[in-house]
């Protein structure tokens, strides 16, 4: 299976589901890993056949970002309903992380499959 990959996608947003976390933003950084056949945007070096990382990043940007959201596992199931419906994909890894939620941890996070 080939796949699309997106690296540390850093998107700032209200998350939280504490009253304080409601009246900051808060970065959450992504990574994608996204089922996508690359054979024929390599084979005619085509970039129409290929899935453009700015569009998709973009496009989770403004999913996450459009309204307020309190859990990071919401997050992740949103992400991948949006990439299995409107990009098409088959297949898809997602994983949420939330960096100085927890004081004694650098990072926690979530980390999702879904398929269609």
């Amino acid at each position: 299976m080939d796949k699309v990959l997106i690296r540390g996608l850093r998107v700032d947003t209200v998350i939280g589901i504490y009253e304080w976390e409601k009246q900051l933003h808060q970065q959450l950084q992504i990574d994608l890993d996204i089922a996508w056949d690359n054979r024929s945007a390599a084979e005619h070096d085509d970039y129409s056949k290929a899935l453009c990382y700015d569009t998709v990043s973009k496009r989770i940007v403004a999913l996450i970002t459009e309204k307020p959201i309190e859990l990071i596992e919401t997050v992740a199931e949103r992400i991948a309903q949006c990439l299995l419906a409107e990009f098409q994909s088959n297949w898809v890894r997602v994983r949420v992380m939330k960096p100085g939620a927890v004081d004694i941890a650098d990072n926690v996070g979530v980390e999702i499959e879904r398929s269609r």
